[in-house]
């Protein structure tokens, strides 16, 4: 690599927060450089640094963080605010981006240094249309007509590929899809032709194919305008398809660095050796998963391997039975509430699930996967069909019968941060459905059945009374998950319950469900997006398109050779090592 194309170099970055008297330091003394036209992954688990660091270098950290060290920026014009250190004179004619004030960051920030993040719904201003919202940022930075800027978004909306730009130049974001607002928030950090692109978790809510679609977009458009790209990720797995260069974060630490060759097939440290191990493979099926923390105790052995296989759990009668269910939501009425055009969100599914075993389900995003697991628990109105739960229909149910139906039917839902109470503590919220269902009357004991779940599921004790806004996104989703385990249900219906974790976190939590199952026998229908996820952990896989099944059978059986185009698809899309 040419010195002279290094865009951003990052030196000895120190950030601590002082929160209640007490110092953290979340980045100790990191070191990297990004150059044009490659990508650097910088991956690690939930509270490693990766994003801190990246905010450190785009001002974007409260005023509370202590940072020091050195973010320089290439080839930059010395802006107003701007304070060169006669120390550091082999750094003239850059920019260190810690010495800016704020008026100068203003033209750093979306002119050189864009950011993607993660979560598009919530970086999208939902009451501006998504086309103003591009151009916005053209008319803040080079002061150009909206006219002018409408052309150029315009012109970048048909770059990433966007179907209809016109269409959706004026269209909110709550009335496009998923993927579609990634490629706004893509265009977005575009449209000034920076020299960084900071790529935060971008795909990570995404489905497989959209995924795949969204980072061949990001390379073509790298090669393209030669842009350096920093791609923060906790999935090794579309590292492997970005990234020319790799750092692992550690607790705040970069333990391992060097070319995506090097790190992904020859890793050193004990922790990099434990991401990879700890990703469900496609190749077997292992009986449990290795975790990060097996590598970093030296615990990790043969054994850990992937070599045996599930076996699919067999019953006389089904726990579950679902015949020619149906949920339609109403697309346009007119004056007098009559029902022009409708949608079958579900239509007319039929399928049986076992006791004792898991029935994985998946499709992309709007086939239907959460409605019917809805649907199956009475929290959404079918539209037709029956639902049968160990030979009862759910329909002749008395009030008090179905009350205790809630006992042994939990769901685990797929938001962790809008499915808990912000008003409750962690604790109160796992203890919540002991009290709502008259179990373990003693609080002591119910408070100390609560300490073990939490435990099981990887929260500390001293957690039990903090609340949700203190945890991130995969904490909050183990809280959720705790909640719906505390009443020891027979079925539980998980949706997307693994895809907030980490890789390590949701190793851990795939092998807790599993214990769980041999240990009590519960039954899963476990909803997902992650094919390598439901490969490990189902025995039997449903396919899920346009509300209907159009493929399923026994999870090996499903990999090793699918029959639909769609299933085929959906197999070739995931990233792979």
């Amino acid at each position: 690599m040419d010195a002279s194309d290094k865009v951003l170099e990052v030196r000895n970055l120190h950030v601590e927060f002082n929160n209640d008297g007490t110092t953290t330091a979340a980045v100790k003394d990191v070191s990297f450089s990004v150059y044009r036209g490659r990508t650097l992954g910088i991956v690690g688990e939930s509270g490693s640094g990766k994003s801190v660091s990246c905010l450190a270098a785009m001002g974007l950290l409260p005023k509370s963080a202590m940072v020091s060290g050195h973010v320089w920026l290439q080839n930059s014009p010395q802006p107003s605010g701007y304070s060169e250190n006669p120390d550091d004179s082999d750094y003239s004619g850059k920019t260190d981006l810690l010495t800016l004030d704020e008026d100068a960051f203003l033209n750093i920030r979306g002119g050189r240094i864009s950011m993607i993040f993660q979560e598009p719904m919530t970086s999208l201003n939902p009451v501006h249309r998504c086309g103003d919202q591009v151009a916005e940022m053209l008319m803040t930075h080079e002061k150009v007509s909206h006219d002018e800027a409408r052309r150029r978004a315009l012109e970048l909306f048909e770059e990433v590929m966007l179907p209809r730009p016109e269409k959706i130049f004026s269209s909110y974001p709550h009335e496009i899809s998923g993927g579609q607002k990634q490629r706004v928030m893509i265009a977005m950090a575009l449209i000034c032709h920076p020299d960084i692109i900071i790529a935060d978790e971008p795909t990570t809510a995404l489905d497989v194919t959209v995924q795949k679609t969204i980072l061949e977009l990001l390379r073509s458009l790298q090669q393209r305008h030669n842009i350096g790209i920093i791609f923060i990720t906790h999935d090794l797995g579309v590292i492997a398809q970005i990234a020319d260069d790799v750092a692992v974060m550690y607790k705040g630490e970069i333990v391992e660095q060097g070319t995506a060759q090097q790190v992904l097939y020859h890793p050193r440290h004990p922790y990099t050796q434990g991401l990879l191990a700890c990703r469900p493979p496609l190749d077997s099926r292992p009986h449990r998963l290795p975790t990060v923390q097996d590598y970093l105790e030296g615990r990790a052995t043969e054994s850990d391997t992937p070599s045996s296989f599930h076996a699919t759990p067999t019953s006389p009668a089904p726990l579950l039975r679902v015949r020619d269910l149906q949920v339609t939501y109403p697309l346009k009425k007119n004056v007098f509430g009559r029902v022009l055009q409708s949608l079958n969100a579900v239509d007319g599914l039929s399928f049986d699930i076992y006791r004792g075993e898991t029935l994985g389900l998946v499709g992309e995003s709007g086939c239907g996967k959460s409605t019917l697991g809805r649907a199956i628990l009475q929290l959404i109105e079918r539209s037709a069909g029956t639902v049968e739960y160990d030979g009862t229909s759910l329909d002749k149910l008395s009030h008090s019968q179905r009350k205790e139906l809630r006992r042994k039917m939990q769901i685990v839902f797929q938001d962790p941060y809008s499915s808990l109470n912000p008003r409750l503590t962690i604790g109160e919220a796992i203890m919540e459905p002991l009290r709502c269902h008259h179990l373990c009357p003693d609080v002591r004991q119910r408070r100390e059945r609560v300490l073990e779940l939490m435990k099981q599921v990887g929260l500390k004790e001293e957690w039990f009374n903090r609340f949700p806004h203190e945890f991130s996104g995969g904490q909050r989703q183990r809280v959720c998950i705790a909640r719906a385990l505390v009443l020891q249900p027979e079925l539980v219906v998980c949706d997307e319950s693994v895809s907030a974790l980490d890789v390590s976190v949701q190793a851990q939590v795939l092998n807790l469900l599993n214990d769980l199952k041999e240990r009590y026998g519960y039954t899963y229908l476990f909803i997902t997006h992650d094919l390598s996820v439901v490969k490990f952990f189902s025995d039997r896989i449903m396919v899920m398109e346009r509300g209907r099944i159009v493929e399923q059978g026994p999870s090996d059986q499903l990999f090793a050779h699918p029959r639909h185009p769609y299933t085929q698809r959906l197999l070739a899309a995931i990233p792979r090592l």
